[in-house]
């Protein structure tokens, strides 16, 4: 297989890099970038179809596993390799492994899971660390949130860094841009704000019942939530620190509170 692969040319080379660093070019073609052998391999195993080209360095073909070059061999995928130097100029990271994939933008109904009589969702307001959006994502994944919301400003959960930070799950969660959560509460929905202290807050283990929807929106890693959302909310939390602790990264505040409250009585 690995001699018989097409060479990647110039222009594909150039396209691949411009869905690495560019927003509006990913929306436009509606794919992103996948890279390491590790994430091509989940990919390959659980959504072979959203897979629309892999790429291989002329160096990762010789040692490359023998379980994932028959999976790769066997898949119905356009495959090109390249040189190490070219491989290099469309990697993201400063090691490349030798292997990527130019993947399909999942799409999914938000009117279907918004329909659904249970639902934990997470709004994320203007997070623009891209390393807490790919960990949010994590959480939210492996904890069964029904779905994700985030602001226009937010980090593009395509950004080379929200992929590798979402460790392959990345398909597996419906995510979805939303302006505020007005839409949400149309729907039924209840929000739960996250804050760091203020008057009108409680302490997250004072809450012992939550409503059959229930949406957590947490804010800026800076700011926090804006007065609009905070003002929209049912309940405002807040996790009690200790230690002169001042704040929790925002990653880690929806990790305790959607474990929290996922686990809690439902009614309204």
């Amino acid at each position: 297989m690995a001699a018989s692969l097409p060479l990647l040319t110039r222009s594909q080379g150039a396209h691949i890099r411009e869905l690495l660093l560019d927003r509006r070019v990913r929306a436009q073609e509606g794919a992103f970038v996948v890279e390491g052998a590790h994430a091509i391999r989940d990919l390959l195993t659980r959504s072979p179809e959203q897979i629309l080209t892999i790429v291989t360095a002329s160096s990762y073909l010789p040692k490359e596993e023998q379980g994932d070059r028959l999976a790769r061999e066997a898949a119905s995928i356009r495959q090109y390799s390249c040189s190490d130097v070219q491989f290099s100029r469309l990697s993201d990271v400063d090691e490349p492994q030798g292997i990527l994939a130019v993947v399909r933008q999942p799409i999914w109904d938000e009117e279907e899971i918004l329909q659904q009589p249970t639902i934990l969702g997470i709004f994320g307001e203007q997070l623009q660390d891209p390393a807490n959006v790919g960990t949010i994502i994590r959480t939210a994944a492996a904890l069964n949130v029904s779905a994700l919301w985030l602001t226009q400003e937010s980090a593009d959960v395509y950004h080379p860094k929200v992929v590798r930070a979402t460790s392959g799950v990345l398909l597996a969660l419906p995510i979805f841009a939303a302006k505020d959560v007005s839409g949400l509460i149309r729907q039924g929905c209840q929000v739960f704000a996250a804050e760091v202290t203020g008057d009108g807050t409680v302490p997250i283990d004072e809450i012992h019942h939550v409503p059959w929807k229930l949406v957590l929106a947490v804010g800026n890693e800076s700011r926090g939530l804006s007065a609009q959302i905070r003002g929209q909310a049912t309940t405002r939390f807040t996790i009690p620190l200790s230690r002169n602790v001042e704040s929790l990264n925002v990653a880690a505040t929806v990790a305790i509170a959607t474990f929290y409250f996922s686990r809690l009585p439902k009614g309204e």
